[in-house]
């Protein structure tokens, strides 16, 4: 195994400590514009009856969403519970501390966008992943059975 000198250990800090500053100057720059983005393109929501939005509701009330407000994963997931008219309660892993710590400890890594499924029994899984989150979501709209295959 090869041996890390002092003075490499110090360059390497040196190096985590500019590529961690010259990406929150990036967030920073471009954070504004994809918010914006995301106001101007966020679908709209579907209409269906209200039995129908009381049911999803009900299926709905123990998803928790973590997330970062400019996280490009996490605007996709926002979009789809926008366009799909899902409440689902929205929680800032990277601003909220308490947030960010469930996420940490709880769901095993600090990773977002990240669903906690709370089941009947009270039992979380975790998801990660926004496309395994919005395929989810779409699931409990359109039942797995229920699917056209056209």
């Amino acid at each position: 195994m090869p041996r890390v000198s002092v003075s490499g250990t110090y360059r390497l800090s040196q190096m985590k400590h500019f590529f961690r500053l010259f990406f929150k100057l990036v967030r920073l720059v471009l954070g504004p514009f994809m918010l914006l983005w995301e106001a101007l393109t966020t679908p709209r929501a579907v209409v269906r009856s209200a039995e129908e939005q009381l049911r999803l509701d009900a299926l709905t009330k123990d998803l928790v969403l973590y997330q970062y407000r400019t996280c490009p994963f996490c605007i996709k997931v926002r979009r789809t519970l926008a366009h799909l008219a899902l409440k689902v309660e929205l929680r800032d892993a990277q601003r909220d501390p308490v947030s960010r710590e469930e996420l940490a400890l709880q769901g095993g890594m600090l990773k977002v966008p990240c669903l906690r499924i709370r089941d009947a029994s009270g039992r979380d899984e975790w998801l990660y992943e926004s496309d395994a989150i919005v395929g989810y979501l779409r699931g409990l709209v359109i039942p797995e059975g229920s699917r056209s295959t056209a």
